[in-house]
């Protein structure tokens, strides 16, 4: 599911949260919101970055369509991987 797809399923706490937090490793509650909409977090979706000892990352493609929803566009995503 592409990250179009889920972000309007998210609660608007989470949508609040990773547009302030752009590029910041996700919290518990967000990673538990994408979960309850998509399922899981494929670790291969074009918008799944790093995941490592700091947490797990939105990739910069993923980064950059969230900084243009914050600005009003509405951006078309790559198709995944």
């Amino acid at each position: 599911m592409n990250l179009d797809a889920w972000w309007p399923l998210l609660e608007q706490d989470s949508r609040d949260w990773l547009i302030a937090n752009n590029g910041d490793a996700l919290s518990a509650a967000v990673i538990d919101d994408i979960a309850r909409v998509h399922g899981s977090a494929p670790l291969d979706a074009w918008w799944v970055g790093e995941n490592g000892p700091n947490g797990l990352y939105l990739s910069d493609a993923g980064i950059d369509w969230i900084e243009a929803v914050a600005n009003g566009e509405t951006p078309q995503p790559p198709p995944d991987r």
